[in-house]
């Protein structure tokens, strides 16, 4: 049975009426795994561990207390710090760093929460900061559609472990598009909630006013069953909101207007004209168009609207994403955990040589950044201008959703390019989130869905951004897209490769 190739709703049917045990798919993720380390999408396995998880799982089923996410395996982002694995955040000085305890989103969705299986952990651009899961520690992601392609960033390894067929479900982290963007370029679902939404305890800070964990699946269906384990109140995260959730599966396969046989009836699409002007590729711009062809088909009615600044939310977002970082990072500096030289002089040149030594490129670059704009004489002229921008950023969202009910839109303006295409060029690697930026920015939800492909037989994504709180609304169309296409269930050459006896 080629279990890779099923949905998470799927693989919850088969484990109730005991077709196949959590154990028994564990195994099979784990031979994958395996099999395609080439990928280099987990970091860290531990079989025993998995398997151990796998076994209380079964026992869980046969007490008759599972939930729909008992004993479906899961792979979390190296972000989220885990007992019993090594989380690095793609980092080499937090090289063999173990957790004494689990992230929220880890704790929520495991044996004591919904009752996942963890499969490991997987690969990341360090501290989150990429486009393209190029710069980690433990070196570059492989995209399944062409190895010689970049996956996305920063959450390149989860996407590629669900386009690949080696876990049915990944948690990722978005902080200027980091869900959406390899969820696009994978050919996967992906969705960022509102920012407060899920907790962001034990997730290893990058910009505390913009990170967002959220899930990745194969479709909007199976982000809506994770999602419902994943949010709500924390009272351990001061930026947790104490807002009920709802049933993000309630909206499902349900019209947009009640008293209409079309699915999307009613439902005001707002196409920004700032998403399809210069910059965006033609095969790109295709798909998408293509998508909202078939929105309209469903009944959907399409209206122009502007979203004006979205050309300064990429200066924005590098002013107070690396400011937010420079003071997060400072306290890696090799004595209380992490990477320490192995030769120094003094304290200082233990910082030094330790931070030196442990940051890559990337990261490093960001620091500079960041510490710059928050200096004595720079503050107000960067960073306090660049909140007033964002301000602005947000208020425009709040215009244009007096037109519309969602916005939609491309993920990235082209499909996956070349390992090591831009690396030598850190500009044209952030002119790739222009699209995704904004929503952060906003602390807006936001999800990509597999709409087609471009060039090279790449996959494309269509961008759905809604107002506060929106999560099921744009799951519900989302989820009545793919009732009506069948891009989700594309599978990468990877992902091909047959099942496992």
């Amino acid at each position: 049975m080629s279990w890779h190739t099923k949905t998470i709703k799927e693989l919850s049917g088969a484990l109730s009426s005991k077709e196949v045990s959590a154990q028994e798919l564990a195994s099979y993720f784990l031979k994958r795994i395996r099999e395609t380390a080439d990928l280099n999408a987990f970091v860290d396995v531990s079989e025993e561990q998995t398997l151990i998880q796998a076994k209380e799982a079964d026992a869980l089923i046969a007490k008759g207390s599972a939930s729909s996410l008992t004993g479906i395996p899961v792979a979390h982002k190296d972000v989220f710090v885990t007992k019993n694995w090594k989380t690095t955040a793609g980092s080499k000085i937090l090289t063999n760093y173990m957790s004494p305890f689990d992230a929220h989103v880890v704790a929520q969705l495991g044996l004591q929460g919904a009752g996942m299986v963890c499969l490991g952990k997987v690969n990341m651009d360090e501290f989150a900061m990429g486009s393209s899961n190029e710069n980690s520690s433990a070196g570059a992601v492989k995209n399944p559609w062409d190895i010689l392609r970049v996956p996305g960033g920063s959450s390149g390894g989860s996407a590629v472990a669900i386009a690949a067929g080696l876990s049915p479900a990944a948690t990722g982290t978005d902080t200027g598009g980091s869900i959406r963007q390899p969820a696009s370029l994978c050919g996967i679902t992906g969705i960022k909630p509102t920012y407060g939404r899920v907790s962001r305890y034990g997730m290893i800070a990058y910009a505390s006013s913009l990170d967002q964990a959220g899930p990745m699946a194969k479709t909007a269906e199976d982000c809506a069953i994770l999602l419902n384990a994943m949010a709500g109140h924390d009272a351990k995260d001061s930026t947790s909101l104490d807002k009920p959730t709802e049933d993000y599966t309630a909206k499902l396969g349900k019209p947009w207007s009640p008293d209409s046989k079309e699915s999307l009836k009613g439902l005001r699409i707002g196409l920004p004209k700032e998403y399809f002007g210069e910059g965006l590729q033609q095969d790109v711009r295709a798909a998408v168009e293509a998508a909202i062809e078939q929105f309209k088909k469903m009944g959907a009615e399409c209206v122009p609207v502007s979203l004006p600044k979205t050309e300064l939310s990429i200066p924005v977002y590098y002013v107070l994403a690396p400011a937010e970082a420079s003071s997060n990072l400072s306290r890696f500096d090799g004595v209380r955990y992490g990477h320490r030289a192995d030769q120094y002089g003094d304290l200082l040149d233990m910082y030094k040589r330790s931070r030196s030594e442990g940051f890559g490129a990337e990261v490093k670059r960001r620091i500079l950044i960041g510490t710059y704009v928050l200096s004595h004489g720079y503050y107000d002229a960067y960073y306090l201008k660049a909140q007033r921008i964002r301000r602005i950023i947000a208020q425009d969202f709040q215009n244009a959703f007096q037109q519309c009910d969602i916005i939609a839109g491309p993920v990235a303006p082209s499909v996956a390019g070349k390992i090591g295409e831009k690396t030598s060029d850190p500009t044209q690697m952030y002119l790739e989130d222009i699209y995704t930026l904004s929503p952060n920015l906003a602390g807006l939800p936001a999800m990509s869905a597999p709409c087609g492909f471009g060039a090279n037989g790449m996959p494309v994504g269509i961008q759905l951004i809604g107002n506060y709180f929106s999560e099921a609304s744009l799951l519900q169309v989302a989820h009545a897209y793919q009732q009506e296409t069948d891009w989700h269930q594309t599978l990468s050459p990877f992902a091909k490769k047959g099942g496992v006896a």
